[in-house]
């Protein structure tokens, strides 16, 4: 659970952090409050949404058991996992 938690995070800080890099590399103040001013502030935490607005449809669209699987069954005290044709057994 704690992955897709650090993914979700790290792709809204991921804007920012490339605004870092930018102010870096033009060497722009940044800690300076000009860089950081509203407006700009604005568009990153947009940028940010979209980013893990999108992760979030992708991560629906394309995880999960793929179609026709068949979920656990517990048999007697046992737990078997389906795959295809051959049973897996878990004591």
């Amino acid at each position: 659970m704690i992955r897709p938690v650090l993914t979700e995070v790290a792709l809204f800080l991921a804007p920012f952090a490339i605004y870092v890099i930018f102010l870096l590399a033009t060497r722009a103040g940044v800690l300076h409050p000009d860089s950081w001013s509203l407006p700009r502030l604005a568009w990153l935490v947009i940028a940010a949404l979209v980013l893990m607005i999108g992760s979030f449809l992708v991560l629906s669209q394309f995880s999960g058991a793929p179609p026709g699987a068949r979920p656990l069954q517990r048999r007697v005290g046992r737990l078997a996992l389906r795959c295809s044709t051959i049973p897996i057994v878990f004591l």
